[in-house]
């Protein structure tokens, strides 16, 4: 088992979710290594949501908090200040709200890493200098 704190993001919990996806078999074997419980935020789960569609593969993301393997972790009012100024730096980019969330959870708790599929987490900067450690293929 892995022993840092990860912070899940959207394409991974979809990849993990669905059978379909192109990058299934990376995630359910990352996954198997973890410690639960991963940490995302509200935006994440929105967005993975989305994206499944099927109400069948949704039922698997809600079982997946209620058992404590995937915690929230995010508090939006304490932190908008913050979601609007990375939003802000990275608007070339662009940022998305789930990814600020993601990489200012990155900031708050130690010793993680965000398990992702998306290579704009290259770009992002915890903070505003340090690289965030990555999960991915």
């Amino acid at each position: 088992m892995k022993n840092q704190n990860v912070i899940l993001d959207t394409g991974a919990l979809v990849a993990l979710i669905n059978r379909n996806d192109p990058n299934h078999n990376w995630a359910v074997g990352e996954w198997m290594q973890l410690k639960p419980p991963v940490w995302t935020c509200e935006a994440v789960i929105s967005e993975t949501c989305f994206l499944l569609k099927r109400k069948y593969l949704t039922e698997v993301v809600f079982e997946m908090i209620e058992a404590g393997a995937i915690a929230i972790a995010f508090n939006l009012q304490a932190e908008s200040s913050n979601i609007r100024s990375l939003m802000g730096r990275y608007e070339s980019v662009p940022m998305s709200f789930a990814d600020a969330c993601l990489v200012r959870m990155s900031e708050q708790i130690l010793h993680s890493a965000v398990m992702t599929l998306d290579s704009d987490f290259q770009i992002y900067r915890q903070h505003r200098h340090q690289e965030i450690p990555l999960i991915k293929p």
